[in-house]
C-alpha cells in the first residue's frame, strides 16, 4: 500500500552504501497540523534505496514537497532480544509550486511541457480521453 505526505524539506543527508550492493539515503520533512486552533509542528524522516537516492537532489531545503512512500517493517532477533523495525521508504518526490497551488513531479520525466505543441492552431486531438 502507497501513501503520500505533504510538508517541508528541512533535512537531506548523503548517501550511505550500506553494503556493496545496497545503499540508502535519508530525509527529512516538516508537517504542520491544525489541531483546534493550535499548529502542531511534526517531524517525518523518511528513507531512499537503491535507484531513489538521487531523488532528493531534485529538491532544495525549504521546499514545499508531497512524498509518496511505502511502510516496511521489520522484524530483528539477536542475544534472546526482539527488535522491530519501521521504515518508511520513499519513491517519489514532488516540489509543491505556491504560486500555482499544484505540484510538479521530480524524476519522472525530463523533457519540459514547453516541447509538446500543436503542430498548428486547427490540429485535431484525436486522444480518447
Amino acid at each position: 500500500m502507497s501513501y503520500e505526505l505533504t510538508g517541508k524539506l528541512v533535512a537531506k543527508y548523503e548517501t550511505v552504501q550500506r553494503t556493496e550492493t545496497f545503499k540508502t539515503r535519508e530525509f527529512a520533512v516538516e508537517k504542520s497540523d491544525d489541531i483546534g486552533g493550535r499548529t502542531i509542528l511534526n517531524y517525518v524522516k523518511f528513507q531512499c534505496v537503491q535507484d531513489k537516492t538521487a531523488i532528493v537532489d531534485r529538491v532544495n531545503i525549504g521546499d514545499d514537497i508531497k512524498v509518496y512512500f511505502n511502510i516496511k517493517g521489520s522484524k530483528w532477533e539477536k542475544e534472546g532480544k526482539t527488535n522491530y523495525i519501521t521504515n518508511l521508504d520513499a519513491w517519489r518526490i514532488e516540489q509543491i509550486l505556491s504560486n500555482a497551488g499544484s505540484s510538479a513531479p521530480h524524476g519522472d520525466f525530463n523533457e519540459s511541457l514547453d516541447s509538446f505543441t500543436a503542430s498548428s492552431p486547427d490540429a485535431v486531438d484525436d486522444l480518447p480521453f
